[in-house]
């Protein structure tokens, strides 16, 4: 068969990765993929949110199943255009990827369900939120109410910065339109861990946990970026918050979007804070996450594409996900200055040991060719470099030792990338 992916970056490299595996594929494209996933794929010239020419395309190459990887063409409804061209599509409807493209949405849904989150309030005046934020307990979380790259997330500590964080969000314009309505939330203390699952619209299957690593700097300091690496399983992740979730968020999350007829065929991603109170959602994410998806599919043992094709036919009840029992990290190779500027082009070395080894993986983030058959830097996040060992801790020593294989000019990463489970 023949499978179309949409994206460019690490999680779509990974996704490509893993569908490769399948024997049931003999043909993969990616629109517009990058130069790591033109290992697997033919690479085609069409922007992620270019619907008709993406449908026609597929239409054209007699494309099987086309899966989205990113949450802007989601939002955007991509999986419509291809549906009522009558093209079979993985990911949710426009009017499921809600969950994903308004914060005030997902809030409204838990509240009115009863899935475990923070108080909140929204807002779609500054007046407003200022004014609210006068009397507010401080520290206090302002969420941009649509896609922000991951990045629309500030967390502000004092009085002072909550009222320039609603300058940057709503006034500045920092994230665009996404910022026109934000969700103030209370600040919650705990672990976070990211869970993915596969849904079919009623049914519900949970892949193993991960933890990402926002902030740019060692010791979460600096900006919020996309994901500066991540680790799975979470060791904070036990039998008990497991048993919490699916009872109190899993299954209501998909219950709620079916009973408010939007009912949600995809990947749900879970991003869930471990409280003194128990576990509460601190969002959704209507795709896979970029970079939990480049530690979760290399533990993950099942064909991808059927798992993909059980979902689009409501007939997930009938798979049983299954993962090696061992574990993976990703330390991200960035751009020095990412998230807010940094200098490209820089030839890119040392990724051919990665082809002799087995149990490490480099998932191309940004980069190109410069012409010619020379690998260059095209991003602020450059490369995923993940490794997988018997345990956490020795899939964190060979992550690190793997990022010293490859060198480019300006080449930054965190240093403590899963750091926390040394004390696990």
């Amino acid at each position: 068969m023949k499978v179309l992916i949409v994206g460019s970056g690490g999680r779509e490299h990974a996704i490509a990765w893993k569908v490769a595996q399948s024997p049931r594929v003999d043909k993969i494209y990616c629109a517009p993929g990058n130069a790591g996933i033109a290992e697997y794929a033919e690479c085609v010239n069409i922007g992620a949110m270019e619907f008709d020419k993406l449908a026609a395309f597929a239409k054209e190459n007699q494309v099987d199943l086309t899966v989205i990887g990113m949450d802007d063409p989601l939002v955007g409804g991509v999986v419509d255009v291809f549906e009522a061209q009558g093209l079979r599509v993985f990911g949710p409807r426009k009017n499921a990827a809600i969950l994903e493209g308004s914060k005030a949405f997902s809030k409204d849904l838990m509240k009115k369900y009863g899935i475990p989150t923070a108080a909140y309030e929204t807002f779609n005046s500054p007046e407003a939120a200022l004014e609210y934020l006068e009397t507010a307990d401080m520290p206090i979380v302002l969420k941009a109410d649509g896609l922000a790259l991951g990045k629309g997330v500030l967390i502000c500590n004092t009085r002072e910065e909550a009222r320039e964080g609603v300058k940057t969000l709503m006034l500045d314009k920092q994230f665009g339109s996404a910022g026109d309505r934000i969700v103030v939330e209370e600040f919650m203390t705990g672990r976070e861990v990211s869970v993915l699952s596969f849904v079919d619209g009623n049914t519900i299957k949970i892949m193993t946990s991960a933890q990402d690593h926002k902030r740019a700097g060692d010791g979460d300091t600096g900006l919020n970026t996309g994901g500066m690496g991540t680790f799975s399983p979470s060791p904070f992740y036990t039998p008990e918050v497991d048993a919490f979730c699916k009872e109190h968020i899993y299954q209501k999350t998909v219950d709620a979007m079916k009973a408010e007829g939007r009912a949600f065929q995809g990947i749900i991603f879970f991003g869930l804070m471990l409280t003194e109170k128990g576990p509460r959602v601190l969002e959704y994410n209507a795709r896979f996450g970029d970079p939990e998806t480049q530690v979760v599919l290399p533990r993950m043992k099942n064909d991808i594409v059927d798992v993909f094709e059980a979902c689009i036919d409501g007939r997930l009840d009938q798979t049983e996900l299954e993962f090696e029992d061992n574990a993976a990290v990703c330390v991200v190779l960035a751009s020095q200055g990412y998230p807010v500027k940094y200098d490209k082009g820089f030839a890119i070395k040392g990724l051919e040991n990665f082809k002799e080894k087995d149990g490490y993986y480099v998932f191309h983030a940004g980069t190109k060719f410069d012409g010619g058959k020379n690998l260059v830097t095209n991003g602020g996040r450059v490369l995923g470099v993940t490794a997988v060992g018997k345990d956490l801790k020795e899939a964190r020593s060979n992550a690190y030792a793997a990022t010293e294989w490859v060198e480019f000019e300006n080449k930054y990463m965190r240093h403590d990338i899963g750091k926390a489970i040394d004390n696990c």
